[in-house]
């Protein structure tokens, strides 16, 4: 565990807040309106890694995180959040270098895709690809409108 101001970053996927990780998922998150909550569920009891922050006073989850992983050289993250109550004061950075650098990963190659939040992976080393990087876009449905 780990403390940034008014906050706990905690990589327990016991203490992670399902509820909170779906409503967000579910309503705010242009990638993650085309899932099911048994997905979500699903996705977060197979990370190889989560990574959450809670308000320190009420021990309510702000923040979250979720990585997959080979476990030896690479890692992609995925489904990172803050409740627009807990933006502003760089909590959404300091979640990702909890969960990048604070842990067993530290060393690997980080993969993630975002539309809009560059400039805050980038604060923490991520680049766009070199030529060794290809991708074989998904089959999924299109992101809709939030629920």
């Amino acid at each position: 565990m780990f403390e940034y101001g008014a906050f706990e970053l905690d990589d327990d996927p016991k203490r992670v807040d399902q509820d909170v990780v779906w409503q967000f998922l579910s309503t705010e998150a242009y990638w993650g309106r085309w899932r099911e909550r048994g997905h979500v569920e699903q996705q977060i009891e197979g990370a190889w890694r989560v990574a959450a922050a809670y308000e320190t006073a009420s021990g309510r989850m702000v923040g979250f995180a979720r990585a997959v992983s080979d476990g030896v050289s690479f890692a992609y993250l995925a489904d990172v959040f803050v409740e627009p109550s807990a933006r502003g004061g760089g909590l959404g950075v300091e979640l990702v270098r909890f969960m990048v650098d604070g842990g067993p990963g530290r060393l690997f190659r980080w993969a993630l895709h975002t539309r809009d939040a560059h400039t805050l992976y980038e604060r923490l080393g991520f680049v766009r690809p070199d030529d060794s990087y290809l991708e074989r876009p998904a089959a999924l449905p299109a992101p809709g409108p939030a629920r």
